[in-house]
């Protein structure tokens, strides 16, 4: 990126930061009136556009940006304090909550832009944003077809892209005859009714975890910055350092995950998923082994791809599926402790690897229970079920 083009895209970046505070500066004074006289209402989207169109009109430097990113800010942060007034509403737990927009300071936030369909285009394989910024874009892969919108944002590590919506279209891949059950678990990340197709927990983070520490003892060797002020030049590099090391572990735990699913996608034609949310388990001691299985980012890929290629993804409610028997549906009395791995069902008297029997339990609350112990399906049974 040019040094020109850095520099009208950080300046864009303040005028929209600028409209964001602004904006979180008006809804909390609406809340304390509100709350000081006893009135309802909040600061709504109308408002806030009169704000923006206001402050355009007397600010000259506000005027040298495009409109369409900052009209953008504004829509952003309306669903933003939308969504949490909702979590509000349903009193949902705390943790649970969506937080209120808050401020955002030009030494911690993070740029990020974003242009509607009038706001930009591509000529000569080259990206031009309103306000005349240039962009020379290196291609990941060929759009499949018309971009609707784009985002342009930076990341920790100071590397900037460009985010494309297209529509979706879907690829379809012959069909397989098979059907696959999965359960999320720790030491496995997905135990599958298919030993073929289960994916152990591979453990980026753990192999990494010596210079992890090294670079985490080197920030906190550094004298941290007041708050206010820039750290000083070594501080910043070592910062940038444990960012670039988290950030190649993040990427080969999505790489992992995304060929996992494309396997299984490829080879079967129903996956049973189960609707594991494991979010609960960063308070657990499980806490940094369920972090290196990446199970929710491995849970999105595989439901993207399969939905991508149009097969038929069923998501299955994970209670009580390490108490209930694949084979008679009877449920245990007790839950069984995690140390124990083996399933025995008191009634049918069945035994099995405690995964193994919750992937087939995905199989039979799915629907997709299949006629053969290997996964196999009739030809034409999944026509059938949906018909």
């Amino acid at each position: 990126m040019s040094s020109t083009a850095l520099g009208r895209l950080l300046g864009e970046w303040d005028r929209c930061r600028w409209i964001w505070n602004e904006c979180v500066a008006k809804s909390k004074a609406v809340h304390l009136r509100n709350k000081a006289t006893g009135r309802k209402g909040t600061c709504g989207p109308a408002q806030l556009d009169r704000m923006l169109t206001e402050a355009r009109r007397s600010m000259s430097w506000l005027r040298e940006g495009s409109s369409v990113p900052q009209q953008q800010v504004v829509r952003d942060f309306g669903k933003s304090r939308a969504r949490a007034q909702k979590d509000i509403r349903e009193r949902l737990p705390m943790r649970q909550r969506a937080g209120m927009p808050r401020w955002k300071t030009k030494r911690e936030a993070l740029p990020s832009l974003n242009y509607t369909r009038r706001g930009f285009r591509l000529k000569d394989r080259r990206l031009h944003l309103a306000g005349g910024i240039v962009l020379t874009v290196v291609w990941s892969r060929d759009l499949a077809a018309e971009p609707s919108s784009v985002r342009v944002y930076r990341d920790s590590l100071g590397h900037w892209y460009a985010s494309f919506v297209v529509p979706v279209q879907c690829e379809l891949l012959p069909g397989a005859g098979r059907v696959i059950g999965v359960d999320w678990g720790v030491k496995e990340t997905a135990t599958t009714t298919s030993d073929a197709h289960d994916l152990p927990h591979v453990g980026h983070g753990r192999k990494a975890a010596a210079k992890l520490t090294r670079y985490d003892r080197m920030v906190a060797r550094r004298r941290k910055p007041k708050k206010g002020q820039p750290g000083s030049k070594g501080y910043r590099e070592a910062k940038k350092l444990r960012a670039k090391a988290h950030k190649k572990v993040a990427r080969q735990r999505e790489d992992t995950g995304r060929k996992w699913a494309k396997k299984v996608v490829r080879d079967h034609d129903a996956i049973a998923v189960e609707d594991f949310r494991p979010k609960f388990l960063a308070k657990t001691t499980m806490a940094r082994k369920a972090a290196d299985a990446a199970i929710g980012a491995t849970k999105r890929a595989l439901i993207e791809i399969g939905r991508k290629h149009g097969r038929d993804i069923r998501l299955v409610h994970p209670a009580y599926t390490t108490m209930d028997c694949a084979r008679c549906d009877a449920r245990a009395k007790h839950a069984l402790p995690l140390g124990e791995r083996t399933y025995t069902c008191t009634a049918c008297g069945a035994v099995s690897p405690r995964d193994k029997n919750s992937a087939r339990v995905m199989l039979v609350r799915a629907g997709l229970n299949p006629a053969g112990a290997d996964g196999a399906r009739p030809p034409g049974a999944l026509l059938q079920e949906a018909a």
